[in-house]
């Protein structure tokens, strides 16, 4: 305990806490109106503006917010704060297909991503390939966070609660919430676990400069320590950049989790006003944690790639003797697990209702709402155990896994964004494109081949031709 960064007071709080959202699941459950899928993946589609606007928000800002950014931006220094345009980018995403999406699935009773891919372009082949690309990722979204909810457990605790430890419980506890109430408990304890991570990012922002300074305080010791933050971008770095913000521009904002956020909402008002204040929580969230990294720059410029990770923790570890800290840095801890929970959480509720509605209810369509209710339970458990034995095990990199989910996942965007906007588009002009963007990622990211030509990634490079594709064969279709 003694390298611990919390005390053995703030550990026991981080546990009640966190087995506590095992009785929001038990809430959510007795709060549940009947066994249909709609009620237990969609809570009913009746969430109103709080609800929905802080579960999309715990769901978008994960542990790689935390920890990924922080570490890019401790060395990238300045010009990373176009990760607030990357976030901002997100919305952007939703706005192109939610206005045109959400009116259909309150029409036709969507589910799942898989049903209105279904729905526009009746054919069961790119239904099933859609739904095997987002389990992927999913999967992937999953292994990564549970990888970095490992990570974070095992430092601030001194190894009290080890990686394996860490990453054990967490899932347990998650499971059992997500068992018992579905969306309805997941968004709720989204809420809860939004409101930490908006309050830890805050204060610690605010403590952090009162104890280290601002940056104009810290400009000096960054141009001795950190020369580099202050050189004119090159090229390579803004095509980086560009490609970065295409791939989450149409990646991430066609997450199916958040897709099945959009059809939650309880009225197209609610999720206006949802989207509006989403756009502003990049720069009260990633600007924040952004700044704080090139402060702890300033102040621990020697961090290695692997340390940089950790940067903001290790700047709270210096201070930590200071009267009241110990309550900031506990919360700062439960505000990184909850971001980290309420990502994982949405993912797995996610995989759990493709797998029921699209892959299971299509072969046994007369199947009960309790049969399909203890099979999406059933392969919620499976899923999260096999992703708990891979994140321990696996030794790959995060932002390895980071890549190749986002990077096969941008492929489905045509699908989903020309589909709500062009009716003459033909599946097979999306089945192709997407089978050829999905093959041209592949071969660029598992072949000795550049996987970044021109300094673009090789998903970029897929959904350009994937659009292209789709393009051509609609055209010549027409002729």
């Amino acid at each position: 305990m003694n390298n611990s960064l919390l005390t053995q007071g703030g550990i026991y709080f981080l546990l009640v806490y966190l087995f506590s959202l095992i009785l929001v699941g038990a809430y959510g459950k007795y709060k549940s109106k009947n066994d249909s899928m709609q009620d237990f993946y969609l809570a009913g589609k009746g969430f109103g503006v709080s609800v929905l606007f802080l579960t999309m928000y715990a769901t978008q800002y994960s542990g790689n917010s935390l920890i990924g950014f922080a570490g890019s931006a401790y060395r990238g220094g300045w010009f990373f704060m176009i990760a607030v345009t990357f976030m901002i980018a997100i919305v952007g995403g939703y706005m192109i297909y939610a206005p045109k999406l959400y009116p259909l699935a309150k029409k036709h009773n969507f589910i799942t991503i898989g049903d209105y891919i279904n729905f526009r372009y009746k054919s069961n082949i790119l239904t099933y390939l859609v739904v095997g690309i987002s389990i992927f990722a999913l999967s992937n979204y999953m292994l990564t966070n549970l990888k970095a909810i490992g990570y974070i457990l095992e430092y601030v605790t001194g190894g009290y609660i080890g990686f394996a430890q860490g990453i054990i419980v967490m899932a347990f506890i998650m499971v059992i919430y997500e068992s018992l109430g579905g969306m309805r408990s997941v968004a709720w304890t989204d809420a809860i676990q939004g409101v930490l991570l908006f309050l830890g990012v805050v204060i610690i922002f605010i403590v952090i400069q009162m104890q280290y300074g601002t940056l104009i305080d810290n400009e000096v010791f960054l141009k001795i320590n950190k020369p580099e933050f202050f050189n004119t971008p090159i090229l390579s770095d803004q095509i980086k950049w560009v490609s970065v913000l295409i791939l989450i521009f149409f990646g991430i904002s066609i997450y199916p989790q958040a897709i099945q956020r959009i059809y939650s909402a309880k009225d197209t008002k609610t999720l206006k006003r949802s989207f509006q204040l989403m756009i502003v929580m990049p720069f009260l969230t990633t600007l924040p944690l952004i700044i704080i990294a090139i402060i702890g720059a300033a102040s621990f410029p020697e961090l290695d790639k692997t340390q940089s990770e950790q940067v903001i923790l290790i700047m709270l570890s210096k201070i930590s003797n200071i009267y009241g800290m110990q309550a900031v840095i506990t919360l700062f801890v439960a505000a990184a697990v909850a971001a980290i929970m309420s990502t994982v959480d949405s993912a797995m509720l996610a995989i759990a209702s493709l797998f029921t509605k699209d892959i299971y209810n299509k072969k046994r369509p007369d199947a009960s709402n309790k049969e399909l209710a203890i099979v999406g339970k059933t392969f919620s458990w499976f899923t999260m155990a096999i992703m708990v034995t891979l994140a321990i095990y696996l030794p790959s990199t995060i932002w390895w896994l980071i890549q190749i989910k986002l990077e096969i996942l941008v492929q489905v965007a045509p699908a989903i964004m020309l589909g709500v906007w062009f009716q003459n588009i033909s599946h097979k002009a999306i089945l192709t494109g997407l089978l050829v963007g999905v093959t041209f990622t592949l071969i660029l990211l598992l072949t000795p081949l550049e996987s970044k030509p021109f300094g673009f990634h090789a998903g970029v490079i897929g959904l350009a031709i994937n659009f292209f594709i789709v393009y051509i064969h609609n055209k010549l279709s027409k002729d």
